[in-house]
């Protein structure tokens, strides 16, 4: 298995969602622009820049979000870990 099927593997049902939303919504985005600008004469209209536009803020929100609440949590892991570890030897030794 590589690395990243692993990765995806160890990702919760919440977080596996909101980065499949996250592509879609990213998906539809782009998909929105082609469409627009080739069937309508080269012109993209002002509702479908708005759309395409809320897709990628979404989107790039869902995933930075989640990107940044695991690194927080990740974080504050270690550091539960280590005051754990320094208040163990503290009272052991």
């Amino acid at each position: 298995m590589t690395e990243q099927i692993k990765k995806w593997c160890e990702l919760g049902v919440k977080d596996k969602i909101s980065y499949l939303v996250a592509f879609a919504l990213i998906l539809s985005g782009i998909l929105m622009a082609f469409l627009s600008f080739f069937l309508n004469a080269y012109n993209i209209a002002t509702g479908i820049l708005i759309y395409i536009a809320q897709c990628f803020v979404i989107g790039g929100g869902l995933v930075g979000a989640n990107v940044y609440f695991r690194s927080k949590w990740i974080e504050f892991n270690s550091n539960a870990d280590n005051f754990i570890k320094e208040e163990i030897e503290k009272r052991i030794g």
